[in-house]
C-alpha cells in the first residue's frame, strides 16, 4: 500500500471523526435526522453533542471503534441562528440542498423529489446523526449516548431513522464486493489502496489546507465555521436487485457467461477481483487481498478489452486512462465514498422481487461538492461523452431508462446489450456540512 507522506499537518484533535475514519469491517450502523423547532434547543442540543463526537486522531482503545458524526444542512444552520453572511459563505449546492439540484444530477421520473422518502430533501432537515461500529453492543451504546443528548429538549424532534450494515463479505445487495478503492490522504496516515496512486492533497477532503490545484479551497466564515469541515453528500439509493438479475439472466446463455456479463457492467467480479488484473475469470484470492485487489491501472486496456469504458468502477474512478491527451487530472474528483446498506438481502438465486426496501446508503466526504460528486455522477456516470459513447450511462447506477446501451468491447466483434433499465432509484437525499469540533462549539454558544 501507498506510505502516506505526512507533509502536510492537519489538526486531527478538531476534525470530527467520521471525515477521515476508516471503517471496521464488517459492521452495524444507523443514521438518524432531525428538526430543529426551537433555537435554543438546537444550540443547546450541539453543547451536549459535542462530548460525544470523537475526534479524528486514532484510538488503541477498542470501546471507541463506535463513534458518532454530527452534520448539518443549510436549513439547520439557519435554524440555529447561523449570520446571513456566515451562511452566504457556504458553496453554492450546499445552500441550494440536493432537492433543487435533483434534475441536474438525473434524479428525474420515479427518482425525482416528488417520490423522496419523507422527509428527506425537505426544508425540515437540519441535523443529521450517524453512527457507527463493529457490532451491535457497541453500536447500542453509542446511540444511547447520542440519545441522551436529546432527552427532555421538546423543541428537537427524530424525523428520520435508518439502520445500515456491511455484511462480513463486505458485499452490497447487487452482490459485488464493495468500499475497495478509497484514496490515501496526505497528513492522515491512512493508507490508500492503489500503490500507483500517491496520497490526495488533504484539501480535496478538509477545509483549511492545500488541495491539488495548490490552492485552499473556499471555506465558509468565519474561519472558525469553516476550519477542519467537510462536505457530506448523504444519498438513499433503492436497488433493483430482481430486475438486474432477471437482465442478466436474458442476455446470458449460461451461468458463467451471466457472471461475466455482470463484471463487465461493473469492472469487478463479484469477488472484488478487477477485470484489468483477470478479465476471463473471477480470481476470489485476488478479490479478498486488500494489498492487490486495487493495485492497477487502465493505460494498457484503453480499449476496454479487459474493462470496458462504460463500466461502472471505470466511470467512477478512471484513474489513468484520461492522462493521455491530459485534458482531464483525475485526482481533482477523487473522493472519499462510504456506501453501506440497508434492507435485507434478496436471497441468492431468486429472481422475482419480494417487494422489500433495499439498498445502499451512499455517502461521499469532500471540500468541493461540485467537482467531486456532482461532476462525477453528471459527466462520468450520468454521461458517456468523456468515453466516446454519447448515449450510454453507467450500466449499473445511471439514470437509465429502459432504452439504454452498453458496449463491451471484443474480438471479432463488440457486443452491445440493449435496453437497460433502471437498477438504482434514489428515495432521497442531502447535502450537509461536518464542522470540526470547534465549529461545534462555536454554534453552540451563538447568541443571535
Amino acid at each position: 500500500m501507498v506510505a502516506v507522506a505526512d507533509t502536510v499537518s492537519l489538526e486531527l484533535d478538531d476534525i470530527q471523526s467520521g471525515a477521515l475514519h476508516e471503517r471496521p469491517s464488517p459492521y452495524v450502523g444507523t443514521y438518524v435526522l432531525l428538526r430543529i423547532d426551537d433555537r435554543a434547543s438546537g444550540r443547546e442540543l450541539v453543547r451536549r453533542l459535542h462530548p460525544v463526537v470523537d475526534s479524528g486522531r486514532p484510538s488503541a482503545d477498542p470501546a471507541r471503534d463506535a463513534w458518532v458524526t454530527v452534520a448539518f444542512t443549510y436549513q439547520g444552520l439557519k435554524a440555529l441562528g447561523v449570520p446571513r453572511d456566515s451562511l452566504e459563505s457556504f458553496a453554492p449546492e450546499f445552500r441550494e440542498g440536493m432537492a433543487a439540484r435533483a434534475a441536474e444530477l438525473g434524479d428525474v421520473g420515479e427518482s425525482s423529489p416528488a417520490n423522496w422518502e419523507t422527509p428527506l430533501g425537505s426544508p425540515d432537515v437540519h441535523v443529521a446523526l450517524a453512527a457507527l461500529s463493529p457490532d451491535a453492543p457497541r453500536l447500542e451504546a453509542v446511540v444511547e449516548r447520542a440519545r441522551r443528548a436529546r432527552q427532555e429538549l421538546p423543541g428537537v424532534e427524530v424525523i428520520w431513522r435508518q439502520d445500515c450494515y456491511q455484511l462480513p463479505t463486505g458485499r452490497t445487495s447487487f452482490g459485488f464486493k464493495d468500499g475497495i478503492g478509497q484514496p490515501a490522504v496526505e497528513g492522515t496516515g491512512i493508507s490508500g489502496s492503489n500503490p500507483g496512486e500517491p496520497p490526495i492533497k488533504a484539501g480535496e477532503f478538509i477545509l483549511g489546507y492545500p488541495d491539488e490545484t495548490g490552492s485552499l479551497p473556499p471555506m465558509p466564515t468565519p474561519g472558525v465555521l469553516g476550519r477542519n469541515g467537510t462536505y457530506i453528500v448523504f444519498r438513499k439509493l433503492h436497488t433493483r436487485v430482481a430486475a438486474y438479475r432477471r437482465y442478466l439472466r436474458e442476455k446470458a446463455a449460461t451461468r458463467e457467461e451471466e457472471a461475466l456479463l455482470g463484471a463487465k457492467m461493473v469492472g469487478r467480479w463479484q469477488s472484488g477481483a478487477p477485470l484489468a488484473l483477470c478479465s476471463e475469470s473471477d480470481d476470489p484470492e485476488l478479490g479478498a487481498d486488500p494489498h492487490r485487489n486495487n493495485d492497477f491501472v487502465y493505460r494498457d486496456d484503453l480499449r476496454g478489452f479487459k474493462c470496458p469504458a462504460g463500466a461502472h468502477a471505470r466511470r467512477a474512478n478512471p484513474r489513468d486512462a484520461l492522462d493521455e491527451d491530459g485534458s482531464v487530472n483525475v485526482r481533482l474528483h477523487r473522493m472519499i465514498r462510504r456506501g453501506t446498506s440497508y434492507g435485507p438481502m434478496l436471497p441468492e438465486g431468486v429472481l422475482e422481487d419480494d417487494g422489500a426496501d433495499r439498498g445502499i446508503i451512499f455517502v461521499f466526504a469532500g471540500a468541493h461538492p461540485k467537482r467531486q460528486f456532482e461532476f462525477v455522477k453528471t459527466q462520468w456516470l450520468n454521461d458517456g461523452i468523456f468515453i466516446g459513447a454519447p448515449a450510454e450511462k453507467d450500466p449499473l447506477v445511471g439514470p437509465n431508462d429502459g432504452s439504454g446501451k452498453f458496449t463491451i468491447p471484443q474480438r471479432p466483434v463488440r457486443r452491445r446489450l440493449q435496453n437497460v433499465p433502471p437498477f438504482v432509484v434514489t428515495r432521497g437525499g442531502e447535502y450537509c456540512f461536518v464542522p470540526g469540533l470547534r465549529a461545534l462549539r462555536w454554534l453552540a454558544e451563538l447568541e443571535t
